[in-house]
């Protein structure tokens, strides 16, 4: 790959994650919607594609993220219940963490005795 199309790449994701913490930032709603779109799948999908043309690999890449998300709700749970009853950001986010890893590494353990592609 060529570093102009890597450059590309982490232009246009990086734009995006921008404009969502921007959003968040005015109006927690809208940028609740705009972080929980897909709009980082699609776009690894759409440069995946790019660059090898395997749709059965997007079909992978499609079941892990959906996989993915599913072991971390947990962690969002956790975060929410403890930053509304006062537990400190850091804390919180540590605890989010921790959860979160959790649940990947459930979620692999499982993935292998499954055979899914995570």
């Amino acid at each position: 790959m060529l570093w102009g199309q890597l450059a590309i790449k982490a232009l246009v994701s990086g734009v995006l994650i921008a404009a969502a913490s921007e959003l968040a930032r005015r109006s927690p709603g809208w940028g609740g919607l705009v972080v929980s779109l897909p709009l980082t799948s699609i776009l690894t999908m759409m440069w995946l594609w790019r660059d090898t043309g395997n749709s059965a690999k997007i079909a992978d890449l499609a079941l892990s993220s959906t996989l993915y998300v599913n072991a971390s709700l947990p962690a969002f749970i956790l975060l929410i219940v403890l930053l509304r009853r006062g537990v400190a950001i850091p804390l919180a986010m540590i605890a989010f963490l921790v959860l979160a890893i959790a649940g990947y590494l459930l979620l692999i353990a499982a993935g292998r005795r499954f055979g899914w592609p995570v």
